[in-house]
């Protein structure tokens, strides 16, 4: 028996590795430079192409007839999030495939950074309803709001991920 803990045990350390959870991650240290250029990029990125309301995206790609893309993200404290937006949501062909094939929604949970309590009940509730474990979470929907397909963080660039997701999509 006291073996099957410590297999248990070393089990959950490995999936802890490779996600970033709500209880994970409360320390992580950022240098001075580095924080502030996150934060802007961040920034420009969501205002430049990323709805809030998911609402909102819904209606949009209904009358598009385009899929969604659901950002569960910790923006401002996962560093699986950061590489992601960094590696790839804000490189130019992640941006220009996204323009013309997706409806983008970034579903914030910050430690530091300002939401309104109707956002964070938003997506307090599709966490819920999408049955969100981790961060970060990328969830596909059709544009009538049915899930298609879940992934995350990939390694590689803006290419091989936007080459990721239209196999996701046609799956």
């Amino acid at each position: 028996m006291h073996k099957f803990v410590i297999i248990l045990i070393g089990l959950f350390a490995a999936i802890n590795l490779f996600s970033c959870s709500a209880k994970r991650d409360k320390n992580t240290v950022q240098t001075k430079e580095e924080k502030p250029a996150l934060q802007q990029q961040e920034i420009q990125t969501a205002e430049a192409e990323w709805l809030t309301d998911y609402q909102k995206a819904l209606q949009i790609a209904k009358e598009k007839n385009l899929p969604l893309l659901l950002d569960f993200t910790g923006s401002d404290w996962c560093i699986w999030c950061k590489r992601l937006n960094n590696e790839v949501f804000s490189q130019k062909a992640f941006q220009d495939y996204a323009a013309k094939n997706l409806v983008l929604v970034k579903l914030d949970f910050p430690r530091n950074l300002p939401q309104t309590e109707a956002e964070k009940k938003q997506n307090e509730a599709l966490a819920k309803q999408f049955e969100i474990e981790g961060y970060p979470t990328i969830v596909l929907l059709n544009a009538e709001g049915k899930e298609i397909n879940r992934t995350g963080y990939q390694a590689g660039g803006a290419e091989n991920y936007v080459k990721h997701l239209q196999a996701l999509l046609q799956q």
